[in-house]
């Protein structure tokens, strides 16, 4: 597994037979550097964790060029069917849907959802998570916006995620101390990534509080990416699994 971060909570996710972009909000990111063509070349897959602009980003573009197939909730799916997508795989909070090379499981998260066209907000649907599996490659979950939930351990039991993609900006998702709480209580990461920090001025400019706290009480490998450059998660773990020091 290859993971590219185009800054805020926008992936490209590389498995062997798949090419996954995960709430690939790219124009209009402040953090994000290069073209949308060359991000998304080779995409097969869309996944949404919800509806907001700056996930849904340019998801119809990629979708139309790509002919990539969208992975997203029923309101988001249909949304986007209505505007000229023709390859969908809706799901819901719980479900999992297959999706050739790999699996999708939505996961429950603490947000909102839905988008404003000429003054009227829409509904999107609820938030969520997502959990990808794939045989042979590590589980991922990208938690989406969220706050801290007991539930969380409960995913943890049923899915037990290697890698954990994590919001840690604050005012719209868990900030620096919270995500790092959510991670050291009700996870056993493998690898945490922090996201949803350093593109817009409200939020975190960096991740620095996030590992800070990350390294009072966790035994997982914190990954700061650099934006645009992809990189294998896992790959400065010990051969026991523990973060190399």
């Amino acid at each position: 597994m290859k993971i590219t971060w185009f800054g805020h909570s926008a992936f490209r996710v590389e498995l062997a037979d798949a090419v996954v972009l995960i709430d690939p909000f790219l124009t209009g990111n402040p953090a994000f550097e290069g073209s949308v063509e060359a991000a998304s070349a080779g995409c097969t897959h869309v996944v949404l964790t919800h509806g907001h602009d700056d996930h849904v980003g340019d998801s119809l573009a990629i979708l139309q060029a790509t002919g990539a197939e969208l992975v997203a909730n029923f309101e988001i799916c249909m949304w986007l069917a209505s505007q000229g997508v023709e390859k969908f795989n809706p799901g819901n909070t719980g479900g999992t849907v297959p999706c050739g090379p790999f699996s999708v499981t939505f996961t429950p998260a603490l947000h909102s959802s839905g988008t404003v066209r000429e003054g009227r907000s829409i509904y999107l649907g609820n938030p969520l998570g997502v959990v990808l599996k794939s045989h042979g490659e590590p589980t991922l979950l990208h938690m989406g916006d969220t706050d801290v939930f007991s539930d969380m351990k409960l995913i943890d039991e049923l899915h037990r995620p290697d890698i954990g993609i994590v919001p840690i900006g604050d005012r719209f998702t868990m900030g620096a101390k919270t995500a790092a709480f959510a991670c050291q209580r009700y996870f056993s990461f493998k690898a945490v990534i922090p996201c949803h920090y350093g593109s817009f001025p409200i939020i975190a400019p960096d991740a620095e509080a996030f590992v800070n706290e990350m390294s009072m009480n966790s035994r997982a490998l914190v990954v700061v990416p650099e934006r645009g450059v992809a990189f294998d998660p896992l790959a400065g773990l010990t051969s026991n699994g523990g973060a190399a020091s």
